[in-house]
């Protein structure tokens, strides 16, 4: 009965067109609001999306990584207990430093990776070879896979060049003050290849062989950066982290891809929650116009509020009309909203009305729809038409009851 009276004060012509108009006002910057929440929303889902995928080609589902220092001694009885661990696809030994390249007059400081032969198997970068092959080479005959940005620099062609680069890289453990220059290691490498994934990693990742790291670097055969591993499900839970952690005891780190990239996920979660609140704001603003609405709608309505009351409707009945008023004005704006959203959605999948600047995957910018956005801004537009609404409902319910004759 309340939502049948709200409906037809909606729809009735009012005796002063200002509230008509300050009603579709009301409902057009609801609509508004609605469709940026949920667009902006659905951007940064898509981007989030984007940079995971970029993310998963170099980053492994999980890194176990020394708690202090750079580098770790590993017995093989925890890596067969590693091997023999359910739910685990496989992993890679790892050592990376800073090393610095040179070609010809070019130099370059570069993140220089040693791989062995497994890592292929357990990401996506010997995916992402763009040119030349993937190959590492061996401990006494290193090849390297250049990032595409590196390659540019050094102003190399990785899949033909014939003179091989330089490669200093300081050695691990004390240095001897009277000789200082024994300190750094310096070699030949052969490139072979270049891999193109994203710029952060193109312009600084060389892969090489793991072997070849740990003699520049003077390290044991057992002793490691990190161990790289892919999951089955791709998701790191307490069990898994529990188990790994029982095998390689408290003095190691173990990650997960998020926690790996900890900054950039949580910066990217950040400034959507930002996003959200100031577009929430600009729907509190728009609300201003429901008070207005409501306000002038109680006015107008004095004579229907003195009826209802003379034929036993209380307070609570008639502040109740006023409040689903104002939340059916929320409701048609925020459902055209969504409308407009999933409009404007599939309109930039389709026809790529924004284009997308970088060196990414894709030339537009993504989105990606999901129902708690939804149900997130559907929330948020309930609480803010309420609010609004509350006022002008409690005066229309305190209008004083008068008998005229």
């Amino acid at each position: 009965m309340k939502i049948l009276f709200a409906w037809r004060y909606f729809k009735a012509k009012k005796s002063t067109n200002a509230i008509n108009i300050i009603s579709w006002v009301s409902v057009s910057a609801i609509i508004l609001g609605t469709a940026s929440l949920i667009v902006l929303l659905s951007v940064f889902n898509g981007l989030e999306d984007l940079v995971r995928s970029l993310y998963t080609s170099f980053y492994t589902d999980v890194k176990i990584s020394p708690a202090s220092g750079k580098f770790m001694h590993i017995p093989n009885t925890s890596l067969l207990r590693l091997k023999q661990m359910d739910g685990i696809v496989g992993y890679s030994l790892t050592v990376e430093d800073q090393a610095l390249l040179q070609y010809n007059n070019n130099m370059l400081p570069v993140l220089l990776k040693g791989v062995d032969e497994n890592y292929k198997n357990i990401n996506g970068l010997s995916q992402n070879i763009f040119k030349g092959n993937y190959q590492v080479g061996s401990a006494d005959h290193p090849l390297a896979v250049l990032g595409a940005g590196v390659e540019f620099t050094l102003d190399i062609e990785s899949d033909r060049s014939v003179v091989p680069m330089t490669v200093n890289l300081f050695r691990n453990g004390v240095i001897n003050p009277s000789d200082a220059a024994s300190a750094i290691r310096t070699d030949a490498l052969t490139s072979a290849g270049t891999f193109k994934i994203q710029e952060d990693f193109d312009n600084h990742y060389v892969i090489t062989n793991l072997g070849f790291m740990q003699r520049m670097l003077g390290l044991d055969s057992n002793q490691y950066g990190a161990i790289e591993i892919a999951l089955k499900d791709g998701r790191l839970n307490s069990d898994i982290k529990k188990k790994l952690q029982s095998i390689f005891g408290t003095g190691f780190l173990i990650r997960s891809r998020d926690e790996q990239n900890q900054t950039l996920f949580g910066t990217m979660k950040m400034e959507k929650w930002v996003i959200y609140i100031i577009l929430t704001l600009i729907l509190i603003v728009a609300a201003f116009n429901i008070v207005g609405a409501l306000t002038m709608l109680v006015l107008e309505k004095k004579k229907d509020i003195q009826v209802l009351k003379a034929m036993g409707a209380d307070n609570r009945f008639i502040q109740q009309i006023f409040l689903n008023e104002g939340i059916l004005l929320g409701v048609i704006g925020g459902g055209l909203g969504f409308l407009l959203a999933i409009l404007l959605c599939w309109m930039q999948v389709n026809f790529k009305l924004v284009p997308l600047e970088g060196n990414f995957l894709i030339d537009y910018y993504p989105v990606k729809l999901i129902p708690g956005d939804f149900i997130l801004v559907g929330g948020t537009i309930l609480i803010v038409v309420l609010l609004a609404s509350w006022l002008p409902a409690r005066k229309a319910a305190l209008q004083p009851f008068e008998l005229k004759t």
